[in-house]
C-alpha cells in the first residue's frame, strides 16, 4: 500500500509531502532529491532504503540509487520516459522485472478508478456541460484509453462544444465517442503524456505547440476533472494577442517561465 503523505527534513524545515506528487527519488552524493510533479526538488539526509520504508509499494527501484513512481512513467525503452518529458536510466539487466513491476502496480492504480458521479451517457456529458456549449474557447472532456499493459495509448472524446469542432475542423457527431487516434492517424504522443500527467497526477497543466493533425499552433491548458478523464481548453494561438497590462506583466511572465523551465 502507498502512503499518502511523509515527512522529511528539508533546509532544515519539516516538509509533509504527497507521495502521489513524488515523480522520483534519486541519491546523489549523500542527499536524496526528492522531485515533485510541480518541479519542486527536495533534498534531505535521509538514506534511499530509509525513505522507500516511507512511500509504500508504488514506486519501483530502476537502479540501487533511484525509485520511480509507477504513475510517473509515461513508458520505457532503453530508458524510463517520464510523464514530464524526463528521460531516467535504469539497470538494464533488470528490465523485464522493472515492467512487469510497473504494470502490475499501473494495474491497481487504473483499476481503482471509481465511476461515480461520472456521467454515463452522451446525454449525461451534454446536460453536466451545458455552460460550455457556447462558449468563445474550445472545450473536451476527454477521457484516457490504457491498453492491457496500463499505458496511456489514446483517449475518447466525451463532451465538446461548437467552438471545438470548429478547431478540429470536424463536426461534433464525428468527435464525440470517438477515440483521438481513430479520427487522426498522424497523433502526435505530446499531447498523451500531458493528459496523462493531469488524469494521474491531478495537475493543471499548459502545452504550446504545433498540432500536425489539424496543421494549427495550439495553446492547449488541461486539467482533471471524473477519474480518469481530463478538461481541455484549447486556442488558436493565432487568435491570442499577449498584452503588457501593468508593470508587473514582466514579473509574473518571468516566474510563470521559469516554473516552466523555459
Amino acid at each position: 500500500m502507498q502512503n499518502k503523505h511523509i515527512t522529511v527534513i528539508s533546509d532544515r524545515k519539516e516538509i509533509v509531502l504527497n507521495t502521489e506528487m513524488i515523480l522520483y527519488i534519486m541519491k546523489v552524493d549523500k542527499n536524496i532529491q526528492i522531485h515533485m510533479s510541480d518541479g519542486k526538488v527536495y533534498k534531505t539526509r535521509m538514506t534511499l532504503a530509509e525513505i522507500e520504508n516511507l512511500i509504500g509499494n508504488g514506486f519501483i527501484k530502476i537502479h540501487r540509487g533511484c525509485v520511480v513512481s509507477a504513475m510517473a512513467v509515461h513508458d520505457i525503452t532503453d530508458s524510463i520516459q517520464l510523464v514530464n518529458g524526463e528521460s531516467l536510466t535504469y539497470t538494464i539487466r533488470k528490465k523485464k522485472e522493472i515492467i512487469d513491476r510497473f504494470r502490475s502496480i499501473r494495474r491497481n492504480i487504473v483499476g481503482s478508478f471509481s465511476r461515480d458521479g461520472i456521467p454515463v451517457t452522451e446525454a449525461d456529458y451534454m446536460d453536466y456541460y451545458r455552460s460550455f456549449d457556447n462558449m468563445p474557447f474550445a472545450f473536451a472532456d476527454i477521457e484516457m484509453v490504457f491498453d492491457d499493459n496500463k499505458h496511456a495509448v489514446d483517449w475518447f472524446f466525451r463532451y465538446g462544444n461548437r467552438a471545438l469542432a470548429e478547431l478540429e475542423r470536424l463536426p461534433l457527431s464525428r468527435l464525440i465517442g470517438s477515440s483521438f487516434g481513430s479520427i487522426f492517424s498522424n497523433m502526435d504522443s505530446k499531447w498523451l503524456r500531458c493528459y496523462e500527467r493531469a488524469v494521474l497526477f491531478g495537475d493543471t497543466l499548459e502545452i504550446i505547440d504545433y498540432s500536425p493533425e489539424i496543421d494549427r499552433n495550439l495553446k492547449v491548458i488541461c486539467f482533471p476533472t471524473f477519474k480518469g478523464h481530463c478538461g481541455c481548453i484549447l486556442f488558436d494561438t493565432s487568435d491570442i494577442e499577449f498584452m503588457k497590462s501593468s508593470t508587473g506583466t514582466y514579473r509574473a511572465l518571468i516566474s510563470y517561465l521559469d516554473r516552466s523551465g523555459i
